[in-house]
């Protein structure tokens, strides 16, 4: 038992978890995620919106996606493979931002959850593990920008 908490301790601040709640149902919140021309809609926060996104929405499929700076015009380029795809309820994706050789960083694993709620969802986002806590808080700022735009998007369909 002593062993699990120093395991969970050693995860502390390492380890995102967002929930939010949108005005639409789970399928369309689902489609949101998984469709590239949708995603280039909201993917990426306010500063550093996304201006290229493909994926091969399949288990072992990759996804790349390119956020632009609005300030400096600084490229962020990171990717992945998708892990597992429940349409509508679950989607599960490895993430790495690629460095300056082009190579693959740090990978952690995003997990999502989309539960209906009298016609709204419940969306559980979970990213883990990260480096460090401040490597966390940077991308919990970066994702609720990113989720405050996929809100606004929903608001108008």
């Amino acid at each position: 038992m002593a062993q699990t908490n120093v395991e969970m301790n050693a995860s502390a601040g390492r380890v995102l978890t967002i929930t939010r709640i949108f005005n639409a149902p789970p399928a369309l919140v689902f489609d949101a995620f998984s469709d590239p021309k949708r995603m280039l809609q909201w993917l990426g926060p306010r500063d550093y919106p996304a201006s290229y996104v493909e994926a091969d929405l399949r288990v072992g499929g990759k996804w790349r996606a390119c956020l632009d700076s609005q300030a400096s015009g600084e490229k962020l380029w990171h990717g992945g493979v998708y892990r597992k795809i429940v349409p509508g309820k679950r989607l599960s994706y490895t993430f790495a931002w690629d460095q300056e050789n082009g190579t693959p960083g740090l990978e952690t694993l995003v997990d999502i959850n989309f539960e209906g709620q009298n016609g709204k969802t419940l969306m559980t986002f979970q990213q883990s593990e990260f480096d460090t806590p401040e490597d966390c808080d940077g991308h919990r700022e970066g994702w609720n920008s990113t989720f405050d735009r996929l809100e606004e998007l929903l608001a108008q369909e």
